[in-house]
């Protein structure tokens, strides 16, 4: 918690490099900055405006990757890296690329770039040697018989299988792009047709179904998505996502969707990922994805914490950091709305050009001012504040003069914090003076010794401990009836006094009933809590067993449901190996 001044002052280095990966950036940090710190100062120096679609990625000592969490310290997520790297990426997507604008449409551009070249942008022939046609035309211009001469794409690294007949077709395309094309123009084009791509934004993760087979699950805005030798095979939107979990190696989502015949329907699918680690940061990338393009969260406040992993498993608890792409976009349209109206405003005041001349008179001028006070929705009529003095407990009440008639307060002019002050501290003293022995008692009764409700300025006998003069009855409060206990000194002068032979006999009654609750036993949260928790673990296990060694139809979908197939084959069946060997040697 608490550092000293050297450590605060250590400064650490670090190397981002970017989607070219020639170019990099030297940054600096300090122990006590967060990754938040770290985006901000590379945008800040790039100059790009939507940050929130952009990320920090980085590899751990185990060859994992992660991204960097906004919200944690730099140093305690790469306190085992050395030298520290980082790698800015497209962490979000956008549905639409032209929602970025600036040098964060070219940084996209750059990233899908990136995609195609290492394979993960996957497309059919016509369609790369397409997108291959418009990065030659933005990166080397129109096309020039002197200067491009022979196979001069081979010298550009354009996709991942980049064979003489792609490039031949690319150098056909080019020659035909229309002459006098800004870069933008080509730019724009190629983002147009890689996110109509069914693998655009998508970071493939292998994974193993049911049966073994190899695929990869992607993840974008618009779902979860498995692939198939690059093809896409299933495809779940995020409304359709219930939940998301993961046990051990398993990757499990939850499904709701309607059927053909609007029947809703659930449905669980698993995949097992070749790590823990992998499995850890395929899930988080997921709650990542779904609640950044989720429609339904108004901003990143209102995110719940996700916790993952299973019983038999370490859990891991995610809290979703960041703005919202709904966020983002409710604020740039206000902005755009706040800015057409300033400048209809400052059109308005150009356009009038005749000055005001105060024509008000100076005697209503008062008035005026008064009018346009703002009034207070909290402030009450003469005859509200009155109330609370006209109140009378036991027939005597302390605004009553010698007359009989109420003594009004004086009004004072105090402000309007004051005012609420001052009546919550006179609503505190209302109910502790007027009420002085009003009590509340447990339904199981007990002696006043016990539970130390005694009334103020009385004792168990109800005699006055000290010289109190005021003229209110004292209530007790038992078994859901009021007991009075009057002043002895008013009891003569009082007409209103209720006489102290009504009251001894329940609130004797109350004394000696009071003794039962001695022997009634007293309850302990503890002594009940552990023998149900023993009952659930041995209810849970014997349930687990069941399932498991019996063949019975009934648990058959129970028993290959993903869940207890990580659970069988990674906790169950070793431990059942390990009892067997142990009791057999025995036996």
């Amino acid at each position: 918690m608490f550092k000293s001044k050297n450590e605060c002052n250590v400064v650490y280095k670090c190397t981002v490099r970017l989607l070219d990966d020639s170019d990099v950036l030297e940054c600096e940090f300090q122990p006590f900055h967060k990754g938040i710190y770290l985006v901000d100062h590379i945008c800040r120096q790039l100059d790009i405006k939507e940050k929130d679609y952009f990320g920090l990625r980085y590899v751990d000592t185990g060859k994992q990757r992660h991204w960097l969490d906004l919200a944690k310290s730099i140093l305690k997520q790469c306190k085992d890296i050395d030298p520290v790297l980082f790698s800015l990426r497209v962490k979000f997507y956008p549905a639409d690329p032209f929602r970025l604008t600036g040098n964060g449409r070219i940084m996209l551009f750059q990233q899908l770039k990136r995609d195609l070249r290492h394979g993960r942008l996957y497309c059919s022939l016509g369609e790369a040697a397409a997108l291959g046609a418009l990065i030659v035309q933005e990166e080397l211009g129109d096309y020039d018989e002197v200067i491009h001469i022979g196979e001069y794409v081979s010298s550009l690294d354009l996709a991942l299988r980049q064979t003489e007949n792609l490039e031949k077709k690319i150098i056909e395309l080019h020659k035909k792009r229309k002459p006098g094309q800004d870069p933008s123009v080509a730019m724009d084009e190629f983002m147009g047709i890689a996110r109509g791509l069914e693998t655009y934004g998508i970071d493939p993760h292998p994974v193993k179904d049911h049966r073994g087979s190899l695929l990869y699950v992607g993840i974008n805005h618009a779902g979860i998505s498995t692939y198939v030798a690059g093809k896409r095979s299933q495809h779940f939107r995020w409304n359709e996502v219930h939940k998301i979990n993961f046990e051990g190696k398993m990757f499990i989502a939850h499904l709701s969707f309607t059927d053909s015949s609007r029947e809703p329907k659930k449905h669980t699918i698993g995949f097992k990922c070749p790590s823990g680690p992998a499995c850890r940061y395929l899930w988080r990338c997921a709650i990542e994805q779904m609640l950044f393009f989720s429609r339904k969260l108004p901003n990143s406040q209102h995110a719940a914490v996700v916790s993952g992993g299973g019983f038999f498993s370490w859990g891991t608890k995610f809290r979703y950091t960041g703005r919202t792409e709904r966020e983002i976009l409710t604020e740039s349209i206000n902005a755009l709305r706040e800015q057409k109206m300033t400048n209809s405003s400052s059109s308005k005041r150009k356009a009038s050009s005749v000055p005001a001349t105060p024509s008000s008179p100076q005697g209503d001028l008062a008035q005026i001012r008064y009018s346009s006070l703002p009034r207070s929705t909290m402030s009450e009529p003469l005859g509200c504040s009155m109330a609370p003095s006209i109140l009378i407990y036991g027939g005597h009440g302390q605004d009553v003069g010698v007359n009989g008639s109420l003594q009004v307060p004086s009004l004072e002019p105090v402000c309007e914090e004051a005012r609420l002050r001052s009546s919550n501290i006179d609503r505190l003293n209302h109910m502790g003076t007027d009420l002085p022995g009003y009590a509340f008692r447990d339904s199981i009764e007990h002696s006043s010794t016990e539970s130390g409700l005694t009334a103020s300025g009385y004792d168990v006998a109800g005699k006055p401990r000290g010289n109190h003069t005021d003229s209110k009855q004292h209530l007790y409060y038992s078994s859901k009836q009021y007991y009075a206990l009057p002043n002895p000194a008013l009891n003569s002068s009082s007409s209103v006094g209720i006489s102290s032979g009504k009251h001894i006999g329940p609130f004797s009654r109350t004394h000696s009933n009071s003794n039962s609750g001695k022997s009634l036993r007293k309850f302990h949260l503890l002594h009940a809590f552990i023998p149900s928790v023993i009952f659930v673990i041995i209810a849970m296990t014997g349930t687990a067993i069941l399932i498991m060694e019996s063949e019975l139809e009934i648990f058959e979908r129970v028993r290959n449901s993903p869940e207890m197939l990580s659970l069988r084959y990674q906790y169950y069946q070793p431990l059942k190996d390990f009892v067997l060997e142990k009791f057999g040697r025995k036996a």
